[in-house]
Order: C-alpha cells, then sequence, then structure tokens
C-alpha cells in the first residue's frame, strides 16, 4: 500500500537532490570554500597555532606547514582532547568520540563535532532519497528498515559521549523513521554478536521488511538464520524486501550467495562512511562507483599509492586527479583531522561528476616479493574465476607462503565455499591468470619462477565466523581484511584447525 509517508518522500527526494546539484555541478569551487573554511575555522586552536594556520592561504602553503599523519602521529593531540583540553584540533569539544579498534596503540578515538555529526546523517539520508529520486520507489519506506550495527550504549569521559560510530549515529534517526527502525532499542544493545542476530531474527521475522542494510558477512549470517529458523528464501519470508543497503565492504564476492539466500535480485546502495567522515554514496543504480561527498566540511588530498611511501610523496587535490589510478586517500575536516591517513585506497571511475570505488587499504596489499598486489586485484580475479561456474563464496583472505615445505613461494588464498565444490585447482587456476593479467609485478614473477601459482585452502564451514570470534572481531562493523603481507591471520586460521 502506497502510504503518505511514500507519497510524501518523492517530491522531498526531488528537491534534496536539484539542492545538491549545485556542488556537484561546481566540484573545485566546492572543495576551495571547504579548504578555506576549515583553515579559518581552526586558527586559533592549538593545532592551527602549532602549524601557523594563520599564515596559510593556498593549498601549496598547507603541504609545507602540515604533513600527512595517521592515528598514530595525530595520537599526543587526541589525548589532549580525551584529557577534557578544549580547542586542541578543533574549537571547543567534540560531541562524542568514535571508538575504534586500533592496530598498534589499542583502541582509537576519532573525534565527531557538533559541525562533523549532521554530515554523517544527511549523508545515509541523501543516499536513499537519490535512489527514490532515480527509480521513483518510495513504498519501502512504509515498511520496516533495519541496519545491522553496534550497540548504542554510550558512555561518558570527561563530559564526551563515547560508543561505536554505528551506535552513535542510533541516536540521530529521524522521528518520521522511528517507528519504522528495528530492531528493537533493548536488542540492538545486546552486546554479543550471535545472542544479537538470533534477537533480531526473532524480532523481524513477522514484520513486513522492506529495507536491510549492514556490512554484507554479518547481513549473510542474518539471512541464513533466517532461512535456517523457517526453511524459506529470505525473499519469501520478506515478500516486500526489494532494498539492500550496505558499506565496508566490496559487495560482488557475496552477491551471488546474496541472490542465492532472497531467492531474487534486490536493488542495493552502496555507501562509504567511516569514523572520520561520511565519504561517499552510491547515486546511481547503473554507474559504476559512488559520489563523492566534497561539500560536507571534509578536503580531499589524494596520494598516489605506489608513491605513498616515498620520503616526499605528491599531495594531489581534486583537480589533478586521474580516473583509474590508485590513490591514497587524505583527508583534513570540521573534526578536527588534519592530512589524515584514513588508510583507504580509492580509485576515480568518474570525474564528472566525481565517483569512486574503495580499492583496498594501504596497509592491507601483499608484496612479499614485489608483486604490490591490492585487495581490488584479488577481488576482481576472484569474480573473473568464479563467472559462469557453480562456485559461491562465503568469505575469503590472502596471504603470502614465504617458506613453504616445498617448492617455490606463493599466494595462499583462504576461501570459504558456501556450497560442496570440487576442482578448486581450476578454480586457482582461474583466479591466478586473472590476477597475472590485472598485475605485471605478479605476472613476472610467476613467468620468472619467483613464485609458483596460487593455493586454495579450503576453509571449514563458518570457519571465517570462528576466527572473528577468536580476535574479538565478531559482528558490529568489523570485517576480515582481504588480503595481508605477514602470516599472521594465515597461522591463526591453521591454529584453530579451520581448514578442512
Amino acid at each position: 500500500m502506497f502510504s503518505l509517508k511514500a507519497a510524501l518522500a518523492v517530491p522531498f527526494a526531488k528537491f534534496i537532490v536539484k539542492k545538491e546539484q549545485k556542488w556537484i555541478n561546481n566540484p573545485l569551487e566546492t572543495q576551495e570554500r571547504v579548504f578555506q573554511d576549515l583553515i579559518n575555522d581552526a586558527a586559533s586552536t592549538a593545532f592551527g597555532v602549532d602549524h601557523e594556520f594563520a599564515s596559510i592561504k593556498s593549498h601549496a602553503d598547507y603541504v609545507k606547514r602540515v604533513p600527512i599523519r595517521d592515528y598514530e602521529d595525530l595520537k599526543p593531540y587526541v589525548d589532549r582532547v580525551v584529557a577534557g583540553e578544549s580547542d586542541v584540533l578543533w574549537k571547543g569539544k567534540p560531541l562524542y568520540f568514535a571508538k575504534t579498534s586500533g592496530t598498534t596503540s589499542g583502541a582509537k578515538y576519532i573525534p565527531l563535532t557538533k559541525e562533523s555529526m549532521p554530515t554523517h546523517v544527511a549523508a545515509a539520508r541523501n543516499a536513499i532519497l537519490s535512489y527514490i529520486h532515480e527509480t521513483g520507489n518510495a513504498k519501502f519506506v512504509s515498511g520496516k528498515m533495519i541496519f545491522l550495527q553496534g550497540s548504542p550504549v554510550l558512555t561518558e569521559q570527561n563530559g564526551i559521549q563515547l560508543g561505536r560510530l554505528s551506535g552513535i549515529v542510533a541516536h540521530f534517526v529521524p522521528k518520521y523513521l522511528q517507528k519504522n527502525r528495528m530492531p528493537s532499542w533493548e536488542t540492538n544493545c545486546i552486546d554479543d554478536w550471535e545472542t544479537k542476530v538470533e534477537a533480531v531474527v526473532k524480532e523481524t521475522l513477522p514484520e513486513d521488511m522492506t529495507v536491510i542494510s549492514g556490512i554484507p558477512s554479518w547481513v549473510q549470517m542474518y539471512f541464513e538464520k533466517i532461512q535456517e529458523k523457517t526453511g524459506k528464501k529470505v525473499g519469501d519470508v520478506f515478500k516486500n524486501f526489494n532494498l539492500f543497503i550496505f558499506g565496508g565492504v566490496n559487495y560482488e564476492p557475496y552477491r551471488a550467495k546474496f541472490e542465492s539466500l532472497i531467492g531474487r535480485k534486490v536493488d542495493s546502495i552502496e555507501l562509504y562512511p567511516a569514523s572520520e567522515g561520511f565519504f561517499a554514496y552510491q547515486d546511481k543504480q547503473n554507474e559504476k562507483g559512488m559520489l563523492l561527498l566534497l561539500n560536507g566540511g571534509i578536503f580531499y588530498e589524494f596520494v598516489p599509492a605506489d608513491e605513498f611511501f616515498n620520503e616526499n610523496p605528491i599531495r594531489l587535490t581534486l583537480k589533478d586527479v586521474k580516473v583509474g589510478v590508485n590513490y591514497v586517500m587524505i583527508i583534513s575536516t570540521n573534526a578536527g583531522l588534519w592530512a589524515y591517513n584514513v588508510g583507504d585506497t580509492i580509485m576515480f571511475t568518474s570525474i564528472k561528476p566525481f565517483r569512486v570505488i574503495v580499492s583496498g587499504r594501504i596497509k592491507h596489499f601483499i608484496s612479499a616479493f614485489g608483486e604490490h598486489v591490492i585487495g581490488k586485484e584479488v577481488e576482481q580475479a576472484l569474480k573473473e574465476g568464479i563467472e559462469g561456474s557453480n562456485f559461491q563464496i562465503s568469505e575469503f583472505t590472502v596471504s603470502p607462503q614465504i617458506n613453504p615445505e616445498s617448492g617455490l613461494p606463493f599466494h595462499e588464498w583462504f576461501i570459504e565455499f558456501e556450497n560442496n565444490v570440487e576442482n578448486v585447482s581450476d578454480l586457482a587456476t582461474k583466479i591466478d591468470a586473472a590476477l597475472q593479467e590485472q598485475n605485471s609485478y605478479y605476472f613476472d614473477l610467476i613467468k620468472g619462477k619467483v613464485l609458483q601459482p596460487l593455493k586454495i585452502s579450503e576453509v571449514k564451514k563458518n570457519g571465517f565466523q570462528t576466527y572473528m570470534k577468536s580476535v574479538g572481531k565478531l559482528g558490529g562493523q568489523n570485517k576480515i581484511p582481504r588480503l595481508s603481507n605477514d602470516r599472521v591471520i594465515a597461522d591463526k586460521i591453521y591454529d584453530l584447525n579451520l581448514i578442512k
């Protein structure tokens, strides 16, 4: 039934999309304005004084005064904010800290300010409105919607609220969607992921679910539980479910499995949110890439990935980027992150407008032998390898095997198949050929007999869930790295006896 809410969504979507076109059509001017506003607003902060913001008039001035930093480098300033000091990285104090798991320094505290917080909310809303405007489909706003997310329970530290980003955002769901939102607040507050999924299934089964969203690997777990309980395809249980919203990982490795679980194709919207900012969303169903958000208080710089570890890598602004080049994305924000390395690599699929795909993580690569293999390449190789076959992939990761028991070193692919498979060696051959075609360094190493072709190690059913649980990262916004330059994950998988 087409409700009043759905009827009103169509003109509202048209209004918002038209409004967004103003900055989309003027990208460079928009970014220059954001840059000047950021520098002016933070000039009197401790960071601004230390880096002479008052004398910065151009991007070139900024590059001279503000080096690229990651969280470890920025931590001395963040620690002062956490301790309760005002006007350190941004004026005043943050509204929230998004707490994330760090790699070398324990927990990371990413500030969210009264200026930055609204952009997270508006971007998520505008992604949906953009879809409504393009397709004319607004029926789903009358049904129930779910986002599989972290607990919204917050703690307080020196007057600043602290929690997971998805939990913080749960406090900002617009009133007109409150009645539609699932699961209940009580269920959302369950910390244990497996218990939470069981409760979510119980609550949602009787409902008319129209939108389901979350990181694909965790939504898959939810779908499998539904199928287990009902014996039906998800699309038969939720007959009006026609929109899947996701972010965090590439959907392609999951697509075949999802279509099997759902029993039909559904539209999808890809988002690119992070604690550090909401960077992009898919604005067109038939265009590759996500619209880079240029007016949300974030100034972007881009470093060619193959130059990133040079002593003084070039820092490009939007006017100099090219389609198809792998860049490390650097951000400066109205939450007080300055020339900050998020850790992601992106590629532009279009520059009119500026659309991007996430190609991987600058720390998640394999170059144990100089091959420079990145996340996008392994995902594309897997996609080509399984095309036209009956292979269904639940999850995978790749590690180098530097010291095999015999023979040359190789890349070891840990793959959890959804179905019983044969001819895994044939799949390995196809994936290897696709990877050689994409990466000339890898091609040369195989042909030069420095490496032998990749090998697949089959992971037991639910093996990756077992691994994630063992490292305390089951559920929420956590995800398996697609590849790593060491054997830490690989060794743990073997230690847990997760190989078939």
